[in-house]
């Protein structure tokens, strides 16, 4: 995620482990002016309801749900690039939901909305079957303690509840630049009923995403970035 807070707090609750950290940060006047003034607009309220993306976006288009947006600045030049797609971001962090706000304004973008709640239950409680043409995963927390591995989003089961979410076509894609979470997550991903590899390991560098800060501060330490593309059938 590009985020780039000073104070990392891992939140548990009593007898589950959380798959993300809640990060303290400054939550700027610009992000909390586009929090208050754009959420009831954008950001759907947690529900143990199915969403119909045809009634949340007013379109039959394809649905994109990216796990983790951090500040939201990729998730917006993407959705900017592609109007003809629906963008579900799912995320926790209110400086980086208030920028994504920020982008949405200022980009006049129509096809973004927001999920402020835990991913792994917004998939098990609104995320129908069959129903996303994509998944997107860019850089997600590697919790590199061996210890904290058992937090790591990409590994079963939960890569076979997104599985059932994707459409048959449906593409997951994660980048990582942590090696050991790329080949734990390809070593997962290959189990995962109803996935197949679209290429014989990791896959080529993806042009349409863009780079985020993350990434180049990753880059900036040696790590080599891993991209992954599974495809549902």
């Amino acid at each position: 995620m590009e985020l780039d807070f000073e104070v990392d707090k891992i939140t548990k609750s009593i007898g589950t482990n959380k798959s993300y950290v809640i990060r303290a940060g400054r939550f700027t006047d610009a992000q909390k002016n586009a929090y208050d003034k754009l959420s009831k607009r954008f950001i759907i309220p947690f529900s143990e309801e199915k969403i119909c993306f045809n009634n949340l976006f007013g379109n039959s288009n394809n649905n994109i749900m990216e796990i983790g947006f951090g500040m939201g600045i990729s998730t917006a030049v993407i959705a900017e690039a592609s109007p003809d797609k629906n963008y579900l971001g799912i995320e926790v962090h209110k400086p980086g939901i208030g920028r994504l706000l920020w982008e949405i304004e200022n980009r006049n973008l129509a096809n973004i909305r927001i999920i402020e709640f835990d991913a792994v239950q917004v998939i098990e409680k609104m995320i129908p079957q069959a129903s996303l043409d994509g998944v997107h995963l860019f850089f997600p927390d590697p919790w590199p303690k061996k210890k904290h591995r058992k937090r790591r989003l990409i590994q079963r089961p939960f890569t076979n509840k997104l599985a059932l979410c994707l459409k048959p076509g449906g593409l997951l894609y994660m980048a990582t630049d942590w090696e050991d979470y790329a080949m734990h997550a390809l070593e997962e991903l290959n189990a995962t009923s109803g996935l197949k590899n679209k290429y014989s390991n990791f896959a080529p560098p993806q042009e349409w995403r863009p780079k985020t800060k993350f990434e180049e501060k990753g880059l900036a330490k040696g790590h080599a970035i891993k991209e992954l593309l599974f495809e549902c059938y």
